[in-house]
């Protein structure tokens, strides 16, 4: 609880951020348990991919949300929000700020203009900003809002804002969602860029060779503790850091010693206090790249020391899910706190020997309380968090 100071003032380093609400939906299904049991099953949600006609690509499998219609009236990442709404609805304050994170948004939208030839300047209707709006209408909040579009990073750098709009006193309230699609935009850009594995992703595997794209969507309601006490509402975790960094080095490709990531680790953990010696598991960005996988070891090791940390990804079972990764990947690491349990990496087969006593392919027991999350986007964007269950 925060301790007043003289003339009503309050300790900053006092103010604690809190997550008390959380739901999401990935191609497992709608919610967290079916996301959870889906991972701890150890089976894929990767098939091949029936929403793009067309041999144009290497692959066509991907990881999709269930029940989507792509030629319905309202956009692919708003069916998968609508659902979310109507579990969450009761529990979001109507004076809440929102962050919406995404990278590409309705990109489908647009899509169908240009397809049909009707992609004049007032057709509009894929903007950011739009999105934004209609989330706000949907969840019912009127306070300010804001658009993170950060690549890959985007909902890391989005849960990192609203824990430090709490801990600054700027709000005690901040809704944030977060929201990507497989489109035919989307699919066609990673296979141009040869980034797709014919196959399924293997994150942290020697013979990993590209990523597969998955779709999602989810939101985290952050608090002051102060007022999640007030109103009686559950606490599922903290959120105690954030750092970001940039490698300025390449649009697509990670800088490959990790020195990148690793300034955006240090900082998380100054940020909240925490020693590196006091994380106890590790959410990776784990594409299954070959050079984003290699590197991340690297910056793991550089910046937690050479102890093993028990760590995963997810990205083999729900793939690559972009703007909404970093928050699906929150909620489903303070789970696994929570059980006392991390997930087993999924797709992979026989690990990299960089790897070797950090990943594995079978759920493992942890002890402990404090989780580190990492990102890494285009443009070389890197985000992590420090997590307390």
């Amino acid at each position: 609880m925060p301790r007043a100071l003289g003339e009503g003032r309050v300790r900053l380093d006092e103010i604690r951020a809190v997550i008390t609400t959380c739901e999401l939906m990935t191609p497992y299904g709608l919610g967290e348990d079916a996301c959870w049991d889906g991972l701890m099953s150890g089976k894929t949600a990767v098939k091949k991919l029936k929403r793009l006609d067309t041999n144009a690509f290497r692959t066509l499998n991907a990881a999709i949300a269930p029940d989507l219609n792509p030629n319905a009236d309202s956009s692919l990442v708003m069916q998968m929000l609508s659902p979310i709404m109507r579990r969450c609805a009761s529990l979001i304050p109507p004076d809440a700020s929102t962050i919406l994170a995404t990278t590409v948004g309705e990109i489908d939208l647009l899509e169908r203009h240009v397809l049909r030839g009707d992609n004049g300047p007032d057709r509009d209707d894929s903007r950011l900003d739009l999105l934004l709006k209609k989330v706000m209408r949907l969840f019912g909040t009127d306070g300010p809002g804001m658009v993170i579009s950060a690549a890959c990073v985007s909902s890391t750098a989005a849960v990192g804002r609203a824990a430090e709009m709490v801990r600054r006193m700027e709000r005690d309230c901040v809704l944030v969602v977060a929201c990507d699609c497989v489109s035919e935009f989307v699919f066609s850009g990673f296979s141009s860029l040869m980034a797709l594995d014919t196959d399924m992703a293997r994150p942290f595997d020697k013979n990993r060779n590209g990523l597969t794209l998955g779709e999602a969507a989810g939101l985290v309601l952050v608090m002051s503790e102060d007022r999640a006490r007030r109103e009686s509402r559950p606490v599922l975790g903290e959120v105690l850091g954030l750092g970001l960094s940039n490698d300025a080095h390449h649009m697509t490709g990670p800088l490959r010693d990790g020195s990148g990531l690793a300034i955006a680790i240090r900082k998380a953990l100054e940020s909240s206090g925490i020693d590196k010696g006091e994380i106890d598991c590790v959410s990776a960005h784990g594409t299954a790249t070959v050079y984003n996988d290699a590197m991340e070891i690297r910056a793991l090791k550089s910046a937690l020391g050479e102890r093993s940390v028990p760590t995963f990804s997810i990205k083999g079972a729900i793939g690559h899910t972009l703007g909404a990764a970093g928050l699906i990947e929150v909620i489903i690491t303070l789970r696994a706190l929570k059980e006392g349990v991390l997930p087993p990496t999924i797709g992979l087969l026989d690990i990299d020997d960089d790897a070797r006593g950090w990943v594995s392919n079978k759920a493992c027991r942890i002890d402990g309380e404090v989780a580190l999350s990492t990102s890494a986007g285009f443009g070389g964007i890197n985000g992590a968090l420090v997590l307390r269950a």
